[in-house]
């Protein structure tokens, strides 16, 4: 039988593991670019769209954080069975698999309806509890009502998309986020512009564009091209495998989770010492900085699978080849990542706003907020092996660390002490040295040291 090229199936077990992992990184890369414009697309056309587009962009990141905390759902319920299911593989124990799968599955869709309702019933309280202000308001409500239709889409295309990537399929997997963003790039320009709707036609476009990467991902992972298909026998939500994956998923959770609480943090503090203009500048920096961390995150989602894979065939040098690959790269792009926000801030500025005020005051901001950008490579390089080795305490552990008892605190106390709304912006940085060294550094003396004992 002939294979088509796209479910071309990658074997983690064989030839060089950094081969393995470009061959997952890059079809994943491509498709974390395209998810990505599910949620900067909108942001560029609001910064663009004539008087009083400050404040839309503005109230549109207020809704960053209830965006944030359905994917903080999506990872600990979708990413958390992933190195299980992967592992699971690698001892060729496909009915434990396909149990992890459909159990997965089960948590996902329960988890999305509940978030829908609650999420709907309390945005108005929630909003100004993030920082909005009566004129904010406006736009992030406008947003927000419509776009919390579409969490089921979202939470199923993001949360098992991972499953496609686990069996070896990344150009699947790439194209599920491609589908829906190609509409998304389509529909925006035509019902915010052609149809009048502002920032209700952003978020109706991004609706649509989830509900058919969705459709996309279940119709493969149905199909009888999967190798571990998704069975309506298997989709049972059990007690001993949901606490595996909640285990395993809560380093997920946990990672996104504080970034919800981050955002909300920063968004309060920049609103009481800067007002609106300065919510709407960190819009812009995490817009920024979402595009940067793309290709790290893409070769660390490639990794994973084959790390996990390798550890669960009890092929340990692949697995340290794997962390050692991860490391390398991950500084090297980092480094120079840093430089191009160091070089050309204002050109990163300006793609997601024309407001002359906003970037004249943001550029500073911008360039604080990046420095020492380069340890993020080290907290995802430590972070990842946790993740993919099952090693949940170390990993949950570190994902609290940096953003939890690290940046939420340096938020609130850096601008009392006199550095003002710089405080909010230096608080990043200071948290990226320090969280990621000590993440890799427990990771080489811990589980990694583990590795060099067995091999």
């Amino acid at each position: 039988m002939k294979t088509n090229r796209m479910t071309h199936k990658i074997d983690f077990s064989k030839g060089p593991v950094w081969k393995c992992i470009i061959a997952q990184a890059v079809p994943l890369t491509v498709a974390q670019l395209v998810q990505l414009l599910y949620n900067v697309v909108d942001r560029i056309y609001l910064g663009h769209m004539g008087e009083g587009n400050s404040i839309a962009l503005t109230g549109v990141g207020l809704t960053f954080p209830i965006v944030t905390l359905i994917m903080a759902f999506t990872a600990l319920f979708g990413m958390g069975g992933v190195p299980l299911f992967s592992m699971a593989r690698g001892d060729k124990d496909d009915e434990k698999a396909s149990k992890i799968l459909g159990n997965s599955f089960g948590l996902l869709v329960m988890s999305a309806v509940v978030l829908t309702v609650l999420c709907m019933r309390l945005r108005k309280p929630i909003l100004f509890a993030f920082g909005a202000s009566e004129a904010s308001y406006i736009y992030a409500d406008e947003y927000l009502k419509i776009y919390l239709w579409g969490t089921l889409f979202s939470m199923t295309a993001t949360g098992l998309n991972g499953y496609i990537n686990a069996q070896g399929f990344p150009k699947v997997g790439m194209f599920s986020t491609i589908i829906g963003a190609v509409i998304n790039i389509v529909l925006d320009p035509i019902f915010i512009f052609g149809l009048d709707m502002g920032v209700s036609g952003a978020a109706l476009a991004t609706i649509i564009s989830q509900a058919c990467s969705a459709i996309w991902v279940l119709k493969f992972l149905t199909g009888k091209n999967a190798i571990i298909p998704l069975k309506f026998s298997s989709i049972r939500i059990k007690k001993e495998i949901s606490i595996d994956i909640f285990k395993l998923g809560t380093a997920n959770f946990i990672m996104q989770g504080t970034n919800c609480l981050v955002q909300i943090v920063c968004n309060s503090t920049l609103q009481g010492y800067g007002g609106d203009i300065y919510v709407g500048i960190m819009t812009v920096a995490n817009s920024v900085r979402e595009i940067f961390m793309l290709p790290i995150s893409g070769l660390i989602s490639g990794a994973q699978p084959v790390i996990s894979f390798n550890y669960g065939a009890k092929d340990y040098k692949r697995v340290k080849d794997g962390i050692g690959f991860n490391t390398l790269i991950g500084a090297a792009y980092t480094m120079f990542a840093w430089m191009l926000v160091i070089a050309f801030p204002r050109f990163w500025f300006t793609v997601f706003s024309d407001d002359l005020q906003m970037i004249d005051i943001g550029i500073s901001a911008l360039k604080i907020y990046f420095f020492g950008f380069v340890f993020m490579a080290f907290q995802f390089a430590g972070q990842s092996t946790f993740q993919a080795l099952g090693d949940a305490k170390h990993a949950i552990f570190f994902s609290l660390l940096r953003k939890a008892i690290i940046v939420t605190p340096l938020t609130v106390i850096l601008p009392m002490i006199g550095f003002g709304v710089n405080g909010v912006f230096l608080a990043e940085p200071i948290s990226n040295v320090i969280g990621g060294l000590a993440s890799y550094i427990t990771m080489r003396l811990t589980i990694y040291k583990t590795l060099n004992e067995t091999v």
